[in-house]
């Protein structure tokens, strides 16, 4: 799948202070160019320095052929986490998920490229590649 990349942002979860900031600037700035997309957006997480308490790279990313782009692997294979969207916290919620089952070794991550898909019904979902 050929993604366009709308913007980007390079930042840690546990050792920047303007993580949060960071984010919320980066779907700010990408949000009107958005506004003239109607299909699914996706928030790309990419260039894992190492596990999820490294650095790493989120994109703010639509179906499209237009340069800057990435490319989304058909041959990876993911686990799916639903969101729970009628919970404001559902997305660090299912997050906090996928970091206690890859504690726990209930899956492994393959930390090439995981996104979240936004629906246009609202709907949520966290895809996570994991080792075949």
């Amino acid at each position: 799948m050929k993604l366009a990349i709308i913007n980007s942002v390079r930042t840690n979860n546990f050792h920047d202070d303007k993580m949060m900031q960071k984010i919320i600037e980066l779907w700010k700035g990408a949000s009107s160019q958005l506004t003239e997309h109607e299909g699914i957006r996706y928030g790309v997480y990419h260039e894992y320095a190492d596990n999820y308490k490294g650095d790493y790279s989120l994109s703010v990313c639509v179906e499209g052929n237009v340069e800057p782009s990435m490319e989304i692997s058909n041959s990876d294979k993911y686990e799916i986490f639903p969101v729970d969207t009628a919970d404001e916290q559902g997305i660090i919620k299912a997050w906090k998920k996928i970091w206690q089952q890859e504690e726990s070794g209930i899956i492994h991550r393959a930390y090439s490229v995981d996104f979240e898909k936004y629906y246009p019904n609202g709907e949520i979902e966290i895809h996570i590649a994991v080792k075949n």
